[in-house]
């Protein structure tokens, strides 16, 4: 039988109060109680033994979980499978569970990446989804995958085209807009040229590609005409 006390006690052995205090800040919406307080590095050491057990297939079937790091352990166990089909059906049973940014923006699982084809259909169930993290992690797999060899122009049309009051989803289209800025300006500046994008969202995106160095000067010089 999994021994979730057992996990959660292993943890709270990890727990350092003064980055939980600081990072709580950056989650509004979490229940502070709910966060250990693990620093990152530290919580993806922990998970890379704890996968070696018999444990980690149980605890993938032990949702929801009570605690953000036992969520991001989750994400991070899932993103680490190798078997495409295996991976795709963990990461979809685990999305509706997902509560917040940190969680969702995890690196992506590397086996996606070799099955980019048939990751494009869950990618456009999942932005058509309109559940906040849901939406978010499917842009974010876009941004991940799409945006160099694999990249046509209707990808940005998926992402342009959500309209959504969410922040979350919103400061995520605005992060996939500048990152396609670095890596596809030509094919990307006219959704600000002809101001194709909801005002905040257009905003957001010039002001994130501004701050990026991937970014010329003299392109940064034109995003700012365009505010």
């Amino acid at each position: 039988m999994f021994g979730i006390e057992e996990l959660e006690k292993q943890l709270f052995e990890l727990q350092d109060l003064k980055y939980r205090d600081f990072h709580s800040k950056l989650l509004p919406g979490i229940d502070k109680e709910t966060i250990i307080g693990i620093r990152t590095p530290i919580l993806r050491k922990f998970t890379k033994e704890f996968v070696k057990t018999p444990e980690a297939d149980l605890f993938l079937c032990d949702l929801p979980h009570r605690y953000y790091e036992e969520n991001n352990m989750h994400m991070m166990i899932v993103s680490w499978i190798r078997d495409y089909e295996k991976c795709l059906a963990e990461v979809k049973r685990f999305l509706p569970y997902v509560n917040n940014w940190a969680t969702c923006d995890l690196p992506a699982p590397k086996c996606f990446s070799k099955h980019k084809e048939e990751l494009l259909t869950e990618i456009k169930s999942w932005i058509a989804s309109g559940e906040t993290y849901t939406v978010r992690y499917g842009i974010g797999m876009l941004m991940s995958f799409y945006l160099d060899d694999d990249f046509r122009p209707e990808y940005l049309k998926m992402a342009a085209d959500i309209h959504s009051d969410e922040y979350y989803v919103n400061m995520m289209i605005a992060w996939y807009l500048a990152t396609a800025l670095a890596k596809q300006w030509d094919a990307t500046i006219p959704y600000l040229e002809e101001r194709r994008l909801p005002e905040w969202v257009h905003r957001k995106t010039i002001q994130k590609a501004v701050e990026s160095y991937r970014i010329t000067p003299e392109q940064k010089v034109y995003l700012r005409s365009l505010r």
